[in-house]
């Protein structure tokens, strides 16, 4: 999973909402906790209020010194546990053992119907914050009493806490666990994408005809927009090649005809008009070619044994300049190249050629893998013991546009077939000097992806 991927995109964005929404977990399950803590405080005092009210009414004399409760909490100073009886005049007339020296505020808020409140107080004394629930009682002799008795809430706040850390470390488990769920569904909703991206590979190195493959109702209507492409790109290059052709074909006539009339004049005009024609027909002849290239450099799924053709062009060549000693280096792992047979025995065959021409006595041939800018490419080198070309010289005859009428006198390279499927492979050309003495002419190519058959 790539920076910048889809897959990247898709796990960040939901692990930043799954952290969110785990974090706010967190907190509602930590409150409502707290609430039910709470709760049961409440409750818990109630039933404290009542068993003291109960002993109340039984002895029906507040100032009794037998009334208490069993739970020991009531018994420890400062532990946030209490319970008080206060008169109608607000005297104190009995209390826990455990309000030694603590003094409970008034607790705020209206009686219900039942003649009880619930609020929370605070101990000055034990620096606590404490629930505390007072209700009214009647006694026969002694008249109206509240009774108050007092839970220590910091406990609850305490427990709430702790159950606050552990909430988060089991939710950040779960996230992790979730984040590396949603990592693997990431992965497996795309992986459709990437077998597209493959099936379209197998289509631009030569291994299928068209894409290929059972895709999702989401993706399948671009697998079948690409194969409509693909045929109507083949349908636009032989339309376009039949047109250049027959263009070129329709011209040649007149231009025939055009320079037997004019063949063998004397006169200024029937010298002008055949060396015109034979301007023309060169043009027609270049541009078909041309064309003829281009359209069938333009077909993609098209790959070719390089070692093979290399191998062929070495032997062709020994025999037919025996002046020469051909020196072949080919390792067994060269790549493919990426385009039509002919055209790579067209580019090798002609930087073969013109060593062969020029050279004194050797010419070596070889290839390797090489990568440039992360795209593997086959590198064709060929050398010669001749007598090489200038810097300038070799500029010269590289340059765009640059035909063979125009190039540097006694250079003896045709290298305009060869510019010409460099640029529509988008490949490169490079000529320097040899360590041979003469000159090193180095083609880059596009390597096709390795296949079993290749292997």
């Amino acid at each position: 999973m790539t920076r910048g991927s889809i897959a990247f995109r898709l796990f960040w964005l939901s692990a930043g909402w799954l952290i969110v929404a785990l974090v706010a977990t967190a907190f509602l399950l930590t409150e409502l906790y707290s609430q039910a803590l709470d709760r049961d405080l409440t409750e818990s005092l109630d039933l404290q209020i009542s068993a003291l009210v109960g002993q109340t009414l039984e002895l029906d004399s507040a100032a009794s010194g037998e009334i208490g409760l069993a739970d020991t909490r009531f018994s420890r100073p400062t532990s946030g546990w209490y319970w008080q009886i206060r008169n109608e005049a607000g005297t104190l007339v009995n209390f826990s053992p455990s309000m030694v020296g603590t003094v409970l505020p008034d607790l705020v808020g209206a009686f219900n119907a039942s003649g009880t409140r619930s609020g929370m107080i605070e101990d000055d004394y034990g620096q606590q914050t404490l629930r505390a629930v007072e209700r009214w009682v009647t006694l026969d002799d002694l008249g109206r009493h509240v009774i108050t008795v007092t839970g220590n809430y910091t406990d609850v706040e305490g427990r709430a806490a702790a159950f606050r850390g552990q909430a988060i470390i089991v939710l950040a488990v779960v996230a992790l666990i979730l984040a590396t769920m949603s990592g693997m569904i990431a992965r497996f909703a795309l992986r459709p994408i990437e077998r597209l991206r493959e099936a379209i590979e197998a289509v631009r190195e030569g291994d299928k005809p068209s894409v290929e493959g059972s895709f999702p109702q989401e993706i399948a209507p671009l697998a079948d927009e690409l194969n409509e492409l693909l045929r109507s790109n083949t349908q636009i290059v032989e339309r376009s090649r039949a047109q250049v052709g027959n263009l070129a074909h329709g011209l040649k006539t007149p231009l025939a005809v055009l320079r037997n009339e004019a063949d063998g004049g004397k006169t200024a005009l029937a010298k002008a008009v055949l060396h015109e024609t034979d301007n023309m027909s060169r043009i027609v002849s270049t541009y078909l070619d041309k064309a003829r290239l281009a359209a069938r450099s333009s077909v993609v799924g098209k790959r070719a044994d390089t070692r093979a053709v290399l191998e062929r062009l070495g032997l062709v060549m020994g025999k037919l300049n025996k002046q020469c000693d051909i020196a072949i280096d080919l390792p067994p792992d060269i790549p493919w190249f990426r385009g039509d047979e002919s055209d790579l025995e067209e580019m090798a065959g002609n930087l073969l050629d013109n060593g062969c021409k020029w050279a004194r006595s050797e010419v070596r041939l070889s290839a390797r893998s090489t990568s440039v800018s992360g795209n593997r490419s086959v590198e064709i080198v060929v050398e010669d013991n001749g007598p090489g070309l200038t810097q300038a010289q070799a500029e010269h005859v590289l340059r765009r546009g640059v035909r063979l009428d125009e190039k540097t006198p006694g250079s003896g390279l045709g290298l305009d077939i060869v510019k010409e499927l460099v640029d529509i492979y988008g490949g490169d050309l490079a000529l320097t000097r040899s360590d041979l003495g003469g000159l090193r002419a180095t083609l880059r190519l596009p390597a096709a992806r390795q296949t079993r058959q290749q292997t």
